[in-house]
């Protein structure tokens, strides 16, 4: 059966894809951000999975303002880099895991969730950012298959915090459930605080973020109680894309190991974290 090994929640701000494209790790303004990731990405190097469940946002580049769903999942066996506007990213195209994705939907849809279904979908920097954030050089591909599941953030009323760890809980039922022998990481992606418009534009919440940091591992259920405003509020409107990470926690289970985190401000005005966990329950000879 597939299990989930390990999980990892990251910031998926475009210029840290852009400073890695542009080859500006090194700079004096990028490159303690970049360091901080080093210790993750050594580990994640030496525990490949077989698949990337990558929860994130679009950013209104494949998904119409018109028609926006509230949770969906990709289940092509492809998916383009998208054209934000100034070209694609020069990173691989994302090679899917169709079978996991439609064991996903179908498992999800008789757990109660109502999930749209993308059949074709162009990726965005919200997944293709996490994506570099573990393989900074990927070559020709990816070294792994990908699941997107996209969660609306963005148009209110935003699914609740409560509502994506339990979608979390029943994504990682489903990939337990699944008949293959498959090594699985859960991305939850977004964040930290930051707001990019408006009165408060530029806004960072050191002390939210640190203290979520910390319950994201210990008491999750403690970040599930805060409702759609109390994000707002405290992370600025962009900052409730952190109910994302709630999904990759809900898919894990409760005996966890903090591998690593690190917090950096500025990048570009957002507060950038990861934060990665191994799952204990999935070491050989353990059922979850």
């Amino acid at each position: 059966m597939a299990r989930i090994t390990w999980g990892m929640a990251t910031s998926h701000v475009p210029s840290i894809g852009a400073a890695m494209d542009n080859h500006k790790t090194e700079d004096p303004y990028w490159k303690p951000l970049f360091d901080g990731y080093e210790k993750a990405r050594t580990w994640m190097a030496e525990h490949q999975p077989d698949v990337a469940v990558i929860v994130y946002n679009d950013h209104a580049n494949a998904i119409d303002m018109d028609l926006v769903p509230t949770f969906g999942i990709g289940t092509a066996e492809s998916y383009d880099v998208a054209d934000e506007g100034w070209g694609p990213r020069p990173v691989p195209s994302v090679v899917g895991a169709p079978d996991l994705s439609e064991h996903m939907v179908r498992e999800l849809i008789d757990d109660s969730f109502d999930i749209a279904t993308f059949h074709q979908l162009d990726v965005d920097h919200g997944l293709t950012v996490p994506l570099s954030v573990y393989c900074p050089e990927p070559g020709e591909s990816w070294p792994c298959a990908v699941v997107p599941v996209l969660v609306n953030v963005i148009q209110y009323p935003q699914p609740t915090a409560a509502r994506c760890y339990a979608l979390g809980q029943a994504i990682g039922r489903a990939i337990r459930s699944f008949p293959q022998d498959l090594k699985v990481a859960v991305f939850g992606t977004g964040g930290m605080s930051h707001q990019l418009s408006g009165a408060r534009a530029g806004l960072i919440n050191e002390r939210f973020d640190r203290m979520f940091l910390d319950k994201i591992e210990h008491r999750p259920e403690a970040l599930t109680a805060l409702t759609r405003e109390d994000y707002i509020a405290e992370a600025g409107t962009e900052g409730i894309e952190l109910i994302m990470w709630l999904v990759m926690r809900g898919a894990m289970s409760d005996n966890i190991a903090r591998v690593h985190d690190t917090y950096h401000v500025p990048a570009s005005n957002t507060a950038a974290a990861l934060a990665l966990f191994e799952d204990l329950d999935s070491r050989e000879g353990v059922t979850a």
